[in-house]
């Protein structure tokens, strides 16, 4: 799942006769060290993460889990999380130089960064230890075994073997971010239940129109890094009309969860979905309007990167963007609405079968 990452700050300049001044690497504070550590995790994107996991919990407990429960949960699903996404940096920091999107990371910002590689890698393999260490400690090994899933397919799957080399990379890898959820509910009742894959499956279903989103607003970033992202191969209409039938199958997946979570969930996720399916249907008829959609895919004539101006009815495309931005914070209040009404529900002591 993915948030827009804020810019990092970067410290201040050193002054004329320091040693960053004669050719040296400049000193680091720990506070500047503290901050890029803690940009590594990508914050913004956990937020998300954890949004998915107390409702889970809720559910799963049909009413309100003991709070320790809860704050080990959601902080060893923060280390968890933290520990993908710092790997992740490692591994990405010659593509996160390249895009303008990433290229104030801690890892590449000024063009020498401000954390070291071994440092990033070391932090991230003690983040995921210690996620592991509290939630098998403290909840139960169901919920650590998860959140390592989580961790090694993020890297593995997603970061290693598909990001650079296939469009359905994150159709595949988006998995990762949905192990959230089945931590939760794991984490309350020690098994793996059929609302938890339902829960697992529609964040699935929720994660390509969201991030593809994303990456037709930043399509000529992931073309300079050779990133295959779907709307770097293909047309905004291919991009647009395979957003509306994941949106169609999110939906459906989240009603398939009325059984167990009762008709007043019901209710609001049949609302938010019209909701979610009117954005997704507004931004395919803004593209497929325009002139410029009426030429074939993108030519692809050799390096992604040599897509970026090749093809002259994507360049048209991008002079008059459809505005998929609107879908991509759209889904980002509509996942938290769901999962809001999901934490709601649960607590209701009525409104259920």
């Amino acid at each position: 799942m993915t948030r827009v990452p804020n810019a990092f700050p970067v410290a201040a300049t050193a002054s004329a006769g320091s040693p960053a001044s004669a050719g040296l690497p400049p000193r680091r504070s720990p506070q500047v060290i503290g901050r890029a550590l803690v940009a590594l995790t990508k914050p913004r994107i956990i937020e998300l993460l954890l949004v998915t996991t107390v409702p889970t919990m809720l559910l799963a407990q049909r009413g309100l889990p003991s709070l320790r429960l809860i704050l080990v949960t959601l902080v060893g699903g923060t280390l968890a999380a933290g520990s993908a996404n710092t790997i992740n940096c490692y591994i990405d920091r010659d593509i996160d130089a390249v895009m303008k999107r990433t290229s104030r990371r801690p890892l590449v910002v000024n063009g020498q960064g401000t954390i070291k590689p071994w440092e990033a890698l070391a932090w991230g393999i003690l983040l995921g230890a210690g996620a592991t260490l509290l939630l098998g400690l403290m909840a139960n090994w169901l919920a650590a075994s998860l959140a390592d899933t989580a961790i090694l397919f993020y890297i593995f799957v997603y970061t290693l073997l598909l990001k650079r080399r296939s469009p359905a990379n994150i159709v595949i890898g988006g998995a990762a971010g949905c192990f959230p959820v089945l931590v939760g509910w794991a984490a309350v009742t020690g098994t793996v239940a059929v609302p938890a894959i339902v829960l697992f499956a529609v964040i699935f279903l929720w994660t390509p129109p969201h991030f593809w989103a994303l990456a037709m607003k930043f399509r000529k970033d992931y073309a300079a890094a050779n990133i295959p992202m779907l709307p770097v191969v293909a047309s905004p209409a291919t991009v647009v009309r395979k957003i509306l039938w994941y949106s169609y199958a999110m939906v459906a997946a989240t009603l398939a969860l009325i059984p167990y979570a009762g008709w007043i969930y019901g209710v609001f996720a049949a609302a938010l979905g019209v909701w979610f399916l009117a954005e997704a249907h507004r931004l395919n008829a803004r593209v497929t309007a325009s002139p410029a959609q009426t030429g074939a895919d993108p030519v692809q004539t050799g390096p992604f990167a040599a897509q970026t101006g090749a093809d002259p009815a994507q360049t048209a495309a991008e002079a008059s963007p459809p505005a998929p931005m609107r879908l991509f914070h759209l889904s980002i209040a509509y996942l938290t609405l769901l999962f809001a009404a999901v934490a709601v529900t649960a607590l209701l002591p009525w409104g259920r079968w």
